[in-house]
């Protein structure tokens, strides 16, 4: 099954959901080739991050992404899950870090995926290399892409 549902439930920034599946589904099929997922990417706001961070991780206040993994035995490497992106907290990256805030989302989005294809960022080893890969996907996703159109709320 190819399933990528995006949910957008914040309010700071216009999102154009079909634009940001299709980039999902880009980097789901083109540059990692996953021939099966099933997932969920949620955009929500930093109040409903900090309850998911201190519910399910016991860590306090909000985080950029979290990542669920609803993989079973059977799947055959399959993906399934769920990603949480803060578009708050992809806000205040971007500025902190010289990105944009619709790249921030992406990069986020390819980190969970990268969780889910079993990447962690751990220890500091790990850490550099999940950057790298995500640094690399995030590079070619926005040379396919105008990621900028991200804010424009229409099917691009």
């Amino acid at each position: 099954m190819k399933l990528l549902r995006v949910f957008n439930r914040q309010k700071s920034r216009v999102v154009g959901v079909p634009f940001f599946r299709r980039i999902g589904v880009h980097l789901l099929e083109k540059l990692l080739a996953d021939p099966k997922y099933e997932l969920g990417v949620h955009l929500i706001g930093a109040f409903e991050m900090t309850e998911l961070n201190e519910t399910f991780l016991r860590h306090s206040g909000s985080t950029d992404v979290i990542t669920f993994d609803h993989h079973e035995e059977a799947d055959d490497g399959n993906l399934h899950g769920e990603i949480f992106i803060s578009v708050d907290d992809a806000l205040a990256q971007a500025g902190r870090f010289g990105e944009t805030w619709q790249s921030e989302i992406v990069r986020y989005l390819a980190h969970g995926i990268l969780h889910l294809k079993g990447y962690n960022d751990l220890d500091s080893a790990s850490r550099r290399l999940m950057k790298r890969e995500e640094n690399k996907l995030v590079k070619q996703l926005s040379r396919r892409f105008d990621l900028n159109k991200l804010d424009c709320g229409k099917n691009v």
